[in-house]
């Protein structure tokens, strides 16, 4: 977990530096369709917006109070990815669940297409601190920092993917069970 630590701090103040440069060149309110996405937001029909920096979902997420809802996703390749999007995410049970509880990111493995580099470190950095080797995975999580120390750690809540044994046409109210399992463990600290 140390070695995660330590990772997360040198991601954290490599990203803060080209995060600010990236913020000072676009506008901070900057949401456009699902197709062109920018490297803070996306906002989807159904009106969710996944941040795709997490120095940005950070900021929400101490603004609200929520965890963040780490999406780890193959978005023009990975099958299972857009099953759990279609059967879970587009649902309006989800997305009212999500407007209530998370802050969503979505961090993106992309084979056909290119992301910005500090995008795919970040993402990189991210996957290894998680350890995560499957898509779609996804992992709610608080990012607390330290100042006295200058650093920051991952407080991790616990981790989901696609709900396999749920009832066919009903993938996210196990979804959502699961999810909400996550977040009660959290709460009852």
């Amino acid at each position: 977990m140390k070695k995660v630590n330590q990772l997360l701090l040198i991601l954290l103040l490599f990203f803060a530096t080209s995060s600010t440069i990236a913020q000072n060149k676009k506008s901070k309110k900057n949401i456009i369709s699902k197709t062109k996405a920018t490297p803070t937001e996306i906002k989807t029909f159904q009106d969710l917006i996944w941040y795709t920096d997490v120095f940005k979902a950070d900021s929400v997420s101490k603004k609200t109070s929520k965890p963040i809802f780490g999406f780890f996703t193959g978005s023009d390749w990975c099958g299972w990815c857009h099953k759990l999007q279609r059967e879970v995410f587009e649902k309006p049970e989800f997305v009212k669940w999500a407007t209530q509880k998370v802050v969503l990111l979505e961090l993106d493995y992309p084979r056909r297409k290119a992301l910005a580099p500090a995008l795919q470190q970040q993402n990189a950095g991210l996957q290894q601190a998680f350890q995560v080797q499957g898509f779609p995975t996804i992992w709610m999580f608080y990012i607390v920092k330290d100042s006295a120390k200058n650093n920051a750690q991952i407080n991790a809540l616990g981790s989901l993917g696609y709900p396999s044994n749920a009832v066919a046409g009903k993938e996210e109210v196990a979804f959502l069970e699961t999810a909400n399992s996550i977040l009660a463990k959290e709460k009852s600290k």
